[in-house]
């Protein structure tokens, strides 16, 4: 691997690794690029309308001190990675830490946890990289393939390692928390120091199965549409049927179905990766939240201390939230107590010397 064009600053386009190199036949040869990670400044991304026109993002901000960019990241495969860089001003690159924030389904780094932890811990020292991955945007839902995302992740690493980033920790909300798992367990870049993964479900195929599915013929049945897409050639092309999600029927791809929700096939359990990951970890739950069953961080746990885990330290924190916990209102993306969240964050980095 190496790295081509200068490091000093994103103010230009920069290649930021080349995977792999071929040879031209014969007794004469060249190296040639195969495919590469690059990494170019770009406007902010227009904030997305909801149905009725308006607005369902507030702009995003930088505190005193502290600068906020936006890169364009390409990814291994030509997928573009919009992302928001928050800096502190006066910190050297190498002197900083820098958190590479993954948001949950469909959301994006305007989420209130990606805006919270970029805002509030660039305030701290703090450079952190938000990342749009592909299944950002309502359009994509439940569409996706698990383990694509991957792909998403590596671009922000080695973008944040070509920018002069040495100490990395990789975070991830709702269904980020299950791709940054993923990531870390099979990606053990010395770069990586800790991961910190919020909104956190523990199995996402058996919790699909037995609590949002709870139709046994249905889900049988997005089985089998899953496998005749995929046989057919068409694993990105929503099924015939609808899978319940949440209460309701929502459009479910042959990818995403077999990748993330199908207890036979999927990859997106987390009591499985977890005891792969080789790093400290920090798991965090709002009081209020509805989304995630209040047993299933405890699920992680569990697999975290499990004989034979990699995991050398794991911690668990609830965030309180009073208010609301006992309301309709859902907590999940820590909407109330975003302040306290941010803070737990902080300080357990610093407790880890990050």
């Amino acid at each position: 691997m190496r790295l081509c064009g200068l490091l000093s600053h994103v103010n230009m386009r920069v290649i930021a690794v080349t995977l792999a190199a071929t040879f031209a036949p014969g007794p004469s040869f060249a190296a040639k690029i195969a495919a590469t990670v690059e990494y170019e400044p770009t406007q902010a991304p227009p904030m997305p309308s909801t149905p009725s026109g308006g607005r369902d993002a507030p702009e995003m901000q930088a505190g005193p001190g502290t600068t906020l960019s936006y890169l364009d990241i390409k990814a291994i495969d030509g997928f573009h990675v919009i992302s928001a860089l928050w800096r502190p001003d006066h910190k050297p690159v190498a002197d900083s830490t820098i958190i590479i924030s993954v948001h949950g389904s469909g959301n994006s780094f305007r989420s209130t946890t990606g805006r919270a932890i970029g805002h509030d811990l660039s305030l701290k020292g703090y450079a952190i990289l938000a990342i749009n991955t592909r299944q950002s945007g309502r359009d994509h839902v439940n569409r996706d393939n698990f383990y694509d995302i991957s792909l998403d992740i590596d671009a922000a690493v080695q973008t944040a390692k070509a920018m002069g980033y040495r100490t990395i920790v990789l975070h991830g909300q709702s269904l980020g928390n299950i791709q940054v798992q993923y990531y870390a367990a099979t990606h053990w870049d010395p770069a990586i120091k800790a991961v910190v993964i919020s909104g956190t479900f523990g199995n996402l195929p058996w919790k699909t199965h037995n609590l949002l599915v709870q139709d046994e013929a249905n889900y049988r049945a997005l089985r089998k549409a899953s496998h005749d897409a995929l046989l057919a050639g068409e694993p990105g092309k929503d099924l015939p049927i609808k899978m319940m999600y949440f209460h309701n029927p929502a459009s479910v791809s042959a990818q995403h179905f077999l990748t993330y929700r199908d207890d036979l096939s999927a990859g997106a359990d987390g009591t499985f990766w977890i005891r792969r990951i080789p790093r400290p970890i920090l798991i965090l739950r709002s009081e209020s939240d509805k989304t995630v069953e209040q047993f299933e961080p405890y699920q992680l746990l569990s697999a975290a201390h499990a004989e034979g885990s990699l995991v050398p330290e794991i911690s668990f924190q609830l965030i309180p939230d009073p208010q609301h916990v006992h309301t309709e209102q859902n907590g999940h993306e820590f909407p109330f107590n975003s302040d306290l969240y941010t803070a737990a964050i902080g300080d357990w980095l610093a407790a880890h010397k990050l």
